[in-house]
């Protein structure tokens, strides 16, 4: 047997009997069980007929093991790190954040009620808010502003355009107002909406805005990026999952406003509803809102 003959001169003694027993073996619980597994996450990790991804696919190791073991499979974190790597399956990592609010030195500004504490009692609590560009293939910018609430980090605002102006930060503002009272969710009285410095933020009409919808302004420090960390965090996010030439949210090239329109509102469904957040525990943003607003139900009197 030339391949007994060949381990035999590296010292390795195999008779031809046990070759032949190997390779007519049946597969092992392990094996059968790992294909199970490789089938399930090349469905997520693989282009299907259609040249499309599941958004999962941006998943790491650990997003990927909790993502399958909240479907119901009981898979180790080691096996889903190993078929990982045999197959080359990678997640996203996250791309360079670019600058695009522009500070008003001459603009009156609301003091920093945050200094950096981007953490809630409940929702609606604090919210967090900017804006980011999306280069277009005809070489211009649309623009997406985003208001998030810090308690689970869920959008509950979002606007895209094609300036800068003041008006569709002002619209993101009050698309987080309206989805709280839909859902009979009342803003707190003491509620905070914190920004960066940019001219937008620093508007007279802005802050009127601000006042309608009971919300208290504050603004960090010009420059700092820590300042407004969360809101930085969440663009960082959508820059890398959303917008990319390779994002799993997108079918072409981005050539309106509206086709940015579309792949946001997916995302932001998707980053509410479905995405596994390490600092929820790998939960949705949603999920983790809505065991708030039950858990308070079940804290309160009955009515008599």
């Amino acid at each position: 047997m030339p391949v007994c003959r060949a381990l035999s001169l590296h010292g390795i003694q195999i008779a031809p009997r046990t070759y032949w027993a190997y390779l007519s073996h049946a597969p092992s619980k392990r094996e059968l069980w790992d294909a199970v597994v490789t089938e399930i996450m090349a469905g997520i990790y693989e282009e299907d007929e259609n040249g499309r991804r599941a958004p999962e696919s941006m998943y790491g190791t650990l997003k990927m093991w909790d993502y399958l073991r909240r479907q119901g499979i009981p898979v180790a974190r080691c096996t889903v790190e190993r078929l990982k790597d045999q197959n080359g399956w990678k997640g996203r990592t996250r791309s360079r954040r670019v600058r695009t609010t522009i500070p008003d030195p001459a603009a009156a500004r609301a003091p920093d009620l945050v200094n950096r504490q981007f953490r809630a009692q409940r929702p609606g609590q604090l919210h967090v808010a900017d804006f980011t560009y999306v280069p277009l293939t005809s070489g211009r910018f649309a623009y997406t502003a985003f208001v998030i609430d810090a308690y689970a980090g869920l959008i509950p605002g979002w606007e895209c355009s094609a300036s800068k102006q003041t008006g569709f930060i002002e619209s993101a503002l009050i698309q987080a107002g309206e989805y709280r009272r839909r859902k009979g969710q009342v803003i707190a009285p003491d509620a905070i909406h914190h920004s960066d410095a940019g001219s937008q933020y620093t508007s007279i009409h802005f802050a009127e805005t601000l006042l309608i919808e009971g919300l208290r302004p504050s603004i960090g420090t010009v420059g700092d990026a820590y300042d407004n960390a969360l809101a930085e965090t969440t663009i960082g996010l959508y820059k890398t999952e959303c917008t990319r030439d390779d994002s799993p949210f997108r079918c072409g090239p981005l050539e309106t406003v509206s086709d940015v329109e579309q792949i946001t509102s997916q995302w932001v469904h998707w980053y509410n509803t479905a995405r596994l957040m390490h600092r929820l525990g790998r939960r949705p943003p949603a999920e983790a809102e809505q065991e708030y607003w039950a858990a308070l139900s079940l804290t309160r009197e009955p009515s008599r």
